[in-house]
């Protein structure tokens, strides 16, 4: 897993201890690689780049295993090295699309697997999320949906735990807003669309009336 793709990162420095990094790394892969993936999934929509990406997270944790200051927190660790990665290619790409979130508190809130049923049902939360800022996206996502604490999240955010809170605050009104936005424009879509078949209807009967004739 981690030979066949080290050469191809070169964003950081290989450890110089690469027997423990190696041993160490693929003890992560074994525990966090599903949820890294599942993230990552979240985040670009595209399984097939995620899953190239999350090859690629656990390379990149391999080679910047010196960088990790305390093992016990190293699943926020790689969530940063992931988050990272994903927003370098949505950049890259021009593409910022996040799985929506349904809003709810942690203690309310469904599983990933409903969330994901949701997301399918319901286009318009889909984009108002995508008129989100993407960090406050990444906050939300890694909060409620990967149930990272305050701590975590701050370390996977890059940012100080005051900060972290900041986005996830203002990514919950950012979501809000642009939610009710989406709702309301869905609900002039349907009452056009409702119009539109009552009067098609109503012309087909007026045709029909005067076949009758």
């Amino acid at each position: 897993m981690l030979e066949a793709q080290s050469s191809s990162i070169t964003d950081v420095t290989v450890t110089t201890d690469r027997a423990t990094a190696r041993a160490f790394v693929e003890r992560l892969y074994a525990a966090h690689h599903g949820e890294i993936y599942a993230y990552l999934a979240r985040m670009l929509r595209d399984d097939e780049l995620a899953a190239d990406l999350t090859q690629e997270t656990f390379v990149k944790a391999y080679r910047a295993y010196d960088t990790l200051a305390d093992h016990n927190r190293a699943r926020a660790w790689l969530y940063q090295i992931a988050g990272r990665t994903a927003l370098d290619e949505l950049r890259r790409r021009k593409i910022v699309r996040f799985v929506p979130w349904t809003g709810e508190s942690r203690g309310e809130s469904a599983s990933a697997e409903d969330m994901a049923l949701r997301a399918r049902l319901s286009a318009d939360l889909e984009r108002a999320l995508m008129r989100i800022p993407p960090r406050q996206r990444q906050a939300l996502l890694l909060a409620e949906l990967h149930e990272l604490s305050g701590i975590e999240l701050a370390e996977a955010m890059g940012v100080s735990h005051v900060a972290a809170r900041a986005l996830l605050t203002r990514g919950r009104e950012s979501l809000r807003q642009a939610l009710a936005l989406e709702r309301a424009r869905a609900a002039v879509a349907e009452t056009r669309r409702t119009s539109s078949a009552a009067e098609v209807k109503r012309s087909r009967r007026d045709d029909v009336d005067r076949d009758d004739r």
